[in-house]
């Protein structure tokens, strides 16, 4: 669900604006889109509600970035990077190996940097847990 829609209370505007200042920090000049879904009754059927969808404009393209909940639990981080002419590029889950996978996979430091945010994340939604990458 579109990260505009999720945030209906103070707590939740706070932690959707965390995970947007955390890929400008690691990022910089990364711009962040809080409404990547379009609101027809076709794509809102196929949309996660249980999910925070942002959108970034990452070199060389747009990627799409799922914040994936069981509850309050932050369970699986996804993400979908497309080029200028909607071909997916690449994408990546930390559900399986934490890989970026795809016809055009980013750079190793790109890489290590995405994780670390996503490493990030895991903690802001579930507290210092250790997890597996």
């Amino acid at each position: 669900m579109n990260a505009s829609e999720k945030a209906t209370s103070l707590e939740a505007t706070a932690k959707i604006a965390t995970v947007v200042n955390l890929f400008k920090q690691e990022f910089p000049g990364v711009k962040a889109n809080l409404h990547p879904w379009a609101n027809d009754r076709e794509t809102l059927a196929q949309t996660d509600p249980d999910s925070i969808d942002l959108g970034f404009n990452f070199p060389p393209g747009k990627t799409l970035v799922q914040l994936r909940f069981s509850g309050d639990r932050l369970i699986g981080i996804d993400a979908v990077c497309f080029g200028l002419f909607n071909n997916q590029r690449w994408r990546f889950s930390t559900i399986a190996n934490w890989d970026f996978l795809g016809p055009n996979p980013p750079l190793k430091g790109f890489c290590d940097r995405f994780r670390l945010v996503c490493r990030e994340l895991f903690d802001i939604f579930n507290g210092a847990e250790e997890i597996a990458s």
